[in-house]
């Protein structure tokens, strides 16, 4: 199987603001540019996260895409909209507890790092069970969990990979590189930058 891992153009939301499963229009002029720097092969299959910010792409790139919801972003819960500054001054406890167990802890009515991959992995087995050429639009959270659960990185490696907005990675056979402008590059692990992580969760 190739898998190509897309992260959904740029959204529309203001710095610094908690949105993992939030459903949010795409800014500006983000489609377009993602557009335009994606290069991908012939494919056998899209699939999709629900949310809007990917639904628009996955459009664009063929009439037939699947939605899937396994491809959705780590729901964050009672944190979703909030602001980050404001999350740290009301739930400061739930932060430190999120530093110390970046796997098992769960954000109030949201889900914890497991949760996701245990979704992403039962998706990516169907897909593999269907072999070709496949892609997924969705979001940083599943693009890490994906990356981590096929090429077998420790959780300190893949909690930390990064692909930017409009971005791609393509997986085949245990080599990671990632997609951008029409160009492949080895992707290095880098600072966590999610769709609702806390900047200073870096060190997870």
């Amino acid at each position: 199987m190739e898998l190509w891992l897309i992260r959904h153009p740029e959204p529309e939301v203001p710095p610094g603001v908690c949105y993992g499963q939030s459903d949010l229009a795409v800014r500006e002029g983000a489609l377009e540019s993602a557009l335009r720097g994606l290069s991908l092969p012939a494919f056998d299959r899209l699939r999709t996260s629900p949310a809007r910010r990917c639904r628009e792409l996955a459009r664009r790139l063929h009439d037939a895409s699947f939605e899937d919801a396994r491809l959705s972003e780590r729901h964050f819960g009672a944190w979703e909209g909030r602001n980050w500054d404001e999350i740290g001054r009301c739930d400061r406890a739930l932060l430190d507890a999120w530093a110390t167990d970046p796997w098992g802890f769960a954000p109030p009515g949201g889900e914890s790092a497991r949760m996701l991959v245990e979704r992403v992995d039962a998706a990516l087995r169907e897909e593999a069970a269907s072999g070709g050429v496949a892609v997924w639009v969705t979001h940083q959270g599943v693009v890490r969990a994906a990356a981590g659960l096929l090429l077998g990185l420790p959780d300190e490696e893949w909690m930390t990979l990064r692909v930017g907005f409009g971005e791609a990675l393509r997986i085949v056979a245990g080599k990671k590189e990632t997609a951008a402008d029409g160009r492949l590059s080895h992707l290095p692990p880098a600072g966590i930058e999610e769709e609702g992580e806390h900047p200073a969760a870096a060190s997870c």
